[in-house]
């Protein structure tokens, strides 16, 4: 599965729209993460728990992404876009979607 922020795939061309497909996780923030955060808040520097919850995050909503393209018969999704947003009570959750048309490329 090729997937790209732009609207089209050098080089091929695309013969067939599918749809929007969309990817979402929702993920908490342990209390031990939440922690470590807050001493890097502190001290300064990055936030590597913080990091790797979004980095999960971000993989799997695009995995997810793509599984639906596939189920919708596509091979390809263009115009692909990632949005996050902190839900929940202490803003402890983490939302990420990815999105974009899923396509048949040749």
């Amino acid at each position: 599965m090729i997937s790209l922020t732009t609207p089209n795939v050098e080089g091929h061309q695309i013969i067939e729209y599918k749809g929007i497909v969309f990817g979402e996780v929702i993920r908490g923030v342990d209390v031990i993460k939440d922690f470590a955060a807050g001493l890097t808040n502190f001290f300064g520097g990055r936030s590597g728990s913080y990091e790797g919850e979004l980095l999960q995050a971000r993989s799997n909503a695009i995995a997810e992404m793509e599984q639906r393209a596939a189920g919708l018969g596509a091979n390809a999704v263009v115009g692909v876009d990632i949005d996050y947003e902190v839900l929940g009570t202490g803003g402890n959750m983490l939302m990420v979607t990815a999105s974009g048309t899923a396509v048949v490329v040749q």
